[in-house]
């Protein structure tokens, strides 16, 4: 073969010309290995062709799996932060979930009704007060007077 420094640097030259900068000196180890594994069964009477194949296709493969996959990352350069919530704070909401659901559950059904429209549905007054067909004032009363027996229900939560 000619002279190996030559060779390799044309396969590496070759491979940063469609784009791979990173890692083309491990493709071209292990073009090489391919080619030394390849050799014990068969004569190759183009191993500089052989080299420059390999290591290209190899460069393809690592395109497209950083595609598919996505770039590899180095844990050792991740800081990891967990953004959750600690076990408490989970514990003390489910808590305070249940006894508002059950302080819903004491306001009578017209308030809870119309609580619920303007919270949670996001109606106003006018649209809940037409669905009901009432004034606005009433819907506006019934709506501030569930809100404080939830506020007093839920004190201490």
């Amino acid at each position: 073969m000619k002279k190996l420094p030559a060779v390799f640097s044309r396969i590496r030259s070759a491979l940063r010309r469609r784009g791979a900068t990173q890692d083309t000196d491990d493709f071209i180890q292990e073009a090489w290995a391919r080619l030394a594994s390849y050799e014990r069964e068969q004569v190759v009477l183009e191993p500089e062709a052989f080299l420059m194949k390999t290591a290209i296709n190899l460069s393809i493969d690592a395109h497209r799996a950083r595609v598919v996959h996505g770039e590899q990352v180095v844990l050792e350069e991740v800081i990891l932060v967990d953004d959750s919530p600690p076990v408490e704070s989970i514990v003390l909401s489910r808590e305070r979930m249940v006894r508002l659901e059950q302080c819903l559950a004491r306001l009578g059904e017209k308030p809870r009704d119309m609580f619920m429209a303007h919270r949670l549905d996001g109606l106003t007054y006018r649209e809940i007060a037409d669905q009901h067909g009432l004034s606005i004032s009433t819907v506006e009363k019934h709506i501030a007077k569930a809100t404080l027996q939830l506020i007093a229900w839920m004190e201490g939560w």
